[in-house]
């Protein structure tokens, strides 16, 4: 993984950042579930808010290279996207978010969330 969000209690920015080949550069998912099931549907009690991406460059080995997959009782808010560059196979790489607020600024790609 390249810059990848459990829990932190305090606003995180990750800035200047280039990946070579990663799986999932940018992720946050409150919906994680190792192995193959079994896991708990409650919701998480966990806020996710005020992070910053800026300056990401690189490759990933996946198209999607953003990922924010968020629990509606708990949404995300206050991401910045701020001049990213992901590209998958020699081109822009995808962003899927699932109940995320996002801003984006400068340079997009891949281009803004498509909610899903």
């Amino acid at each position: 993984n390249g810059v990848r969000i459990k829990t932190w209690a305090r606003p995180n920015n990750f800035q200047h950042v280039v990946m070579n080949n990663v799986q999932n550069p940018i992720i946050i998912d409150q919906n994680y579930c190792p192995g193959s099931g079994n896991c708990p549907e409650q919701g998480s009690g966990i806020k996710v808010s005020d992070i910053t991406y800026e300056d990401v460059h690189g490759t990933s080995t996946t198209e999607v290279a953003v990922k924010f997959d968020c629990r509606k009782t708990n949404p995300y808010n206050g991401i910045k996207l701020l001049d990213l560059k992901l590209s998958y196979k020699d081109h822009p790489a995808e962003a899927s978010c699932v109940n995320a607020g996002e801003m984006a600024s400068g340079l997009q790609q891949p281009t803004r969330c498509l909610q899903v």
